[in-house]
């Protein structure tokens, strides 16, 4: 009997393993695993019955009381009732006399096992072995009782035979089957709580932003896992079980195998910055690393994160260059988003006047000027919240109440959320600029020397007055004027009495005309002046015209006055009438041109009217064009060179000028044949002439070590600098002769950079990345700005002979080369003057900072090998 009990026992002990599998299949589902729990339970107790201890036919004992009340006490009511309820059917499907009993011990080892269980979670009692043993005795306590329902015989029988060897196997059973169980419910527990925390980590890791990696002591990756592949240096794939020296450059692999080596020395986190070339590009990171408290994989190992940190440095290096910037030439002042002062820097002091805690806690409004009413700042401040900047000019008041005038530019600052938080403004003081952009501006449209209008302002004036005669129906006149035999005077009274002249023929025109008229002076002895608003009939504004004509010639036919002479000169006129804009503008001045032109042929010292017949002068152009043609084709053409000096230093470089050896009328000056062929369209051909000539010359320069030092500057006209392939043509040539093209100037006259900004740029910035500097001719006679020269690539500027010619007697043309070398100077540009002819205007033009000059003083133009002998001449010790 007793072997049949330990039986009962050892069934019970295997339930434990069973309940442990289950416990495991059915973690992820508590309902399932309970009610296949109780299917466990209840199916041991049926096994039990199958192999129980019969004492008569119907009445059986087992260890169903053990494993029922087990059942209850971990599984709760759910095991409990299922485990009770299949135990008690198959009780049932038995029979016999102890059916009704045997049921009655199945709900009594249930209930029992179910208080147990309520008064473990209460704490009145606690689950060990003594606490499960005495539950065991309990239990089988309570079945004997229950055995005394049995018949008196049966009962009698089992107290006799089985009672006590039943309570000390089975109690026994039950407290080492309430360990087993307890057992396993900690072990499920446990693994339950490591597949949580499992979970929880893997959910931690994927969700930060940075890399993980373990890696043990030789820097081999036991494990990568990254938000993105672009932070790696290859493929995780590719760089699991791998080592760093397998893939990272040499000196990074050390550099971590040095911080392994730390983090292993270490009992604390350590922290490395490092540059990375990743899959993307070079990035920055911060890593952090920590020993491994056990083995990974059998290997000592440590767990690193690694942030990039690439925008971080990039912010935090435009602070700084930010906190460089703020301290600037510029005048800085950062506001509120009530234009209350925050913050100002030393060169806002320095302009202003205002010390910092005199500025800051006040409004902007304190530097207010008063010269801008209320609309200019509704517009900047339109302008701030539409855009975000406003740049511009603007006049302030300094502390001692000067106004000055300053380039500003203010940029809203917004929060996250859009709003504007703050202002920065930078400014600059331009007065001294202004002041020089204001006298460049003054000369754009008036000529230096007269005061009067020049091409520029008279071309914009008879568009106006071809537009206005179009509407009034009133006739209008051109006249070009030139001063006939003016060379005379220069050549023989010299330059200051022929520009002397010039000025008093000049006012003489004024004079006559009315004001709405205009006299205008387009260089050399050629004045043009414009009538408007004469007669609608076409004869009377015809005699209207003459007798002003008239009136200018009787004018300029009276003796000057001129230093220590008397000079009588006439001129002769040509007039082109007009009415409305049936004519353009250039045609306009051809006709005039014709005409004045027609009258000197006709004798001088008259008045031409414009004929459409004039057929004359059109031949001899058209012939001067084909001669000019010709001459290109046989090579008439001669290029002299004039040689520009720089003080202390001799002759620096050479101007190449174009010279027409004409097959019999010798040579022709280029005043005579530069307007024919400009236009006749035939100066991108002469212009390609002189290029070629002079680059070969250039070449030959730099072979010879005495010439090897000089430059060469080539004049370029607009026809010329705007050829589709104008470029590409400079380069060929360069390269065709071998010139050195960082010896290679090219000058270029103002109005031709201005005829078209932008594609001049483009020009000028692509022949700049080869070497070849731009020089601008004329200086000061063409319109000029300080955004016009800041936006060209120029290296020199050449101050025009006009302004040169009056020194050292002219104040105005003082002022003005005193202007023009303080601006190239504040570019740091160049300046050339040209036109030098006496010590004393290089001497002057030397004290107020001009070091290159060009002139007769120096040398007049001439042939390449007479020019080269005067260089061995003047530099012999270059060729030692």
């Amino acid at each position: 009997m007793a072997l049949e009990l330990i039986k009962a026992t050892a069934l019970i002990l295997a339930l434990g393993l069973l309940q442990g599998f289950n416990a495991r299949f059915w973690r992820e589902n508590q309902s399932a695993s309970d009610l296949f729990s109780g299917l466990i339970f209840g199916g041991m107790c049926v096994v039990g019955m199958l192999m129980p201890i019969v004492l008569a036919p119907g009445l059986i004992f087992d260890g169903r009381s053990a494993v029922l009340a087990m059942a209850s006490v971990f599984g709760g009511p759910l095991v409990g009732a299922v485990a009770g309820f299949v135990a008690a059917a198959h009780r049932l499907s038995i029979g016999g006399p102890g059916a009704a009993v045997g049921v009655t011990v199945i709900a009594a080892s249930v209930l029992l096992g179910l208080g147990f269980r309520a008064a473990a979670a209460r704490g009145l009692v606690q689950r060990g072995f003594w606490e499960f043993l005495a539950f065991g005795v309990l239990v089988h306590g309570v079945v004997l009782i229950i055995f005394n329902w049995l018949p008196a015989a049966f009962a009698a029988r089992i107290y006799d035979e089985l009672a006590l060897t039943y309570v000390l196997t089975l109690a026994p059973a039950t407290a080492l089957l309430g360990l087993l169980l307890q057992d396993l419910e900690r072990r499920t527990e446990t693994e339950r709580a490591l597949v949580t925390s499992e979970a929880r980590m893997h959910a931690i890791t994927e969700a930060i932003p940075d890399v993980l990696m373990v890696l043990d002591e030789d820097g081999r990756y036991l494990k990568v896992r990254a938000p993105e592949a672009g932070l790696l240096a290859a493929g995780i794939d590719e760089l699991k079980g791998r080592l760093m020296g397998d893939v990272l450059p040499a000196d990074k692999a050390a550099l971590f195998l040095d911080f392994i080596q730390a983090t292993l020395a270490s009992q604390t986190a350590q922290v490395l910055e490092y540059e990375l070339d990743t899959i993307t590009g070079t990035r920055t990171f911060e890593a952090r690393a920590r020993a491994l408290d056990a083995l990974y994989d059998g290997r000592r190992a440590v767990v690193l994160l690694t942030r990039d940190i690439t925008e971080r440095v990039r912010l935090e290096q435009e602070q700084r260059i930010a906190a460089i910037a703020f301290e600037s030439q510029q005048g800085m002042m950062i506001t509120d988003a009530r234009s209350v002062i925050l913050r100002v820097n030393k060169a806002f002091t320095e302009i202003t006047g205002y010390a910092p805690e005199e500025a800051i806690g006040h409004k902007t409004s304190m530097l207010s000027s008063g010269h801008h009413d209320a609309a200019f700042y509704q517009a900047m401040w339109a302008s701030l919240a539409r855009d975000g900047v406003w740049e511009g000019e603007i006049w302030n008041r300094r502390r001692n109440g000067e106004v000055f005038p300053e380039r500003l530019s203010v940029s809203a600052v917004r929060s996250t959320r859009g709003e504007v938080t703050h202002y920065v403004a930078a400014f600059m003081d331009i007065t001294h600029s202004k002041a020089a952009e204001d006298e460049i501006r003054r000369l754009a449209f008036y000529d230096a020397l007269t005061g009067l209008p020049n091409r520029r302002l008279m071309s914009d004036r008879l568009n106006q007055a071809m537009a206005a005669s179009a509407r009034s129906g009133q006739h209008g006149a051109l006249m070009f004027i030139d001063l006939d035999d003016f060379k005379n005077v220069n050549d023989l009274l010299g330059h200051h009495n022929g520009d002397l002249l010039l000025q008093k023929a000049g006012a003489r025109l004024r004079d006559i005309v009315r004001e709405t008229d205009t006299v205008a002076r387009f260089g050399g002895d050629e004045f043009v002046v414009l009538l408007a608003c004469l007669s609608e009939t076409a004869d009377e504004a015809a005699q209207q015209a003459e007798r002003i004509a008239e009136a200018m010639l009787a004018a300029l036919s009276r003796p000057y006055m001129l230093d220590g002479h008397v000079r009588q000169n006439s001129a002769s006129i040509g007039v082109a009438m007009f009415k409305g804009t049936d004519h353009s503008l250039d045609e306009m001045m051809r006709r005039a041109d014709l005409s004045m032109y027609e009258s000197k042929q006709l004798g001088k010292n008259r008045v031409r009217f414009f004929d459409p017949v004039m057929r004359e002068t059109v031949t001899a152009r058209l012939r001067m064009e084909d001669e000019i043609r010709s001459a290109l084709a046989a090579r008439q053409f001669d290029v002299f060179y004039q040689p520009q000096c720089e003080e202390g230093h001799g002759i620096v470089s050479a101007e190449a000028l174009l010279r027409w050896r004409h097959h019999t009328k010798g040579y022709i000056p280029p005043v005579e044949f530069i307007p024919v062929a400009e236009r006749a369209g035939l100066m991108p051909a002469l212009g390609r002439y002189v290029m070629r000539e002079a680059l070969d010359e250039q070449a030959r320069w730099a072979r010879d070590p005495v010439t090897a030092h000089l430059t060469v500057a080539i004049n370029i006209s607009a026809a010329q600098l705007y050829q589709p392939d104008f470029t590409g043509e400079v380069l060929e040539s360069i390269t065709r002769s071998g010139a050195d093209p960082h010896r290679v100037v090219l000058e270029l006259t103002e109005s031709i950079l201005l005829d078209d900004m932008h594609g001049a740029i483009a020009i000028l910035e692509k022949l700049r990345e080869h070497g070849i500097r731009f020089s601008i001719d004329d200086f000061g006679t063409g319109y000029s700005s300080l955004g016009y020269l800041q936006s060209l690539p120029i290296n020199e500027l050449k101050i025009d002979r006009s302004f040169v010619r009056e020194l050292p007697q002219s104040a105005n043309s003082l002022a003005i080369v005193k202007t023009i070398v303080a601006l190239a100077s504040a570019l740091d540009m160049k300046v050339i003057a040209e036109g030098v002819e006496s010590e004393s205007q290089r001497a002057v033009l030397f004290e107020n900072g001009c070091r290159h000059f060009q002139g007769y003083l120096f040398a007049r133009p001439l042939p390449a090998d007479e020019f080269s002998a005067l260089v061995h001449r003047r530099h012999p010790a270059q060729g030692e």
